[in-house]
């Protein structure tokens, strides 16, 4: 390939790198609020197809799952701390679905959330926020081990 053909598409990758940061950060921002893969595409002028295959290439996941996974961390946090019921919690996410939240929850973390919030309160008692955060981060990119059974 010669070195003229290269540079725009090079230029070309560089401007879908930045648009693709800069939905990440709107997904880190605004995970509470109603986002679908359409709307994120029109804010970075791209199609849907096309953001998606680039944003799974750029962060190994779909846009939708990284957006899930922001949601259930979000929501780890919030049932950690204990003063909100599951659909509570839920609902404060941006989830509007107490199955799905509760279905995602389970696959990224090991456990239904009613079972985390009671293990959390136990498991991190005493711990400060910012490890607790750590240690209790979701898995991403792949379903959490299912638990022994002894």
């Amino acid at each position: 390939m010669s070195q003229v053909s290269s540079k725009p598409a090079t230029a070309q990758h560089l401007r879908d790198l930045a648009r693709l940061r800069r939905v990440r950060d709107r997904i880190d921002r605004e995970y509470a609020q109603p986002l679908d893969v359409e709307a994120l595409a029109r804010g970075a002028h791209m199609s849907a197809g096309h953001l998606s295959r680039e944003f799974r290439r750029a962060y190994g996941e779909s846009p939708y799952g990284y957006l899930m996974t922001r949601r259930i961390e979000r929501a780890m946090a919030l049932l950690r701390r204990g003063d909100l019921s599951v659909t509570e919690v839920c609902f404060a996410v941006g989830c509007s679905s107490l199955g799905t939240f509760s279905t995602r929850f389970t696959e990224l973390v090991g456990v239904p959330p009613s079972v985390y919030r009671r293990q959390a309160a136990r498991t991190t008692a005493g711990m400060p926020s910012c490890v607790a955060k750590q240690v209790t981060r979701p898995v991403r990119n792949r379903e959490a081990p299912a638990p022994s059974r002894a």
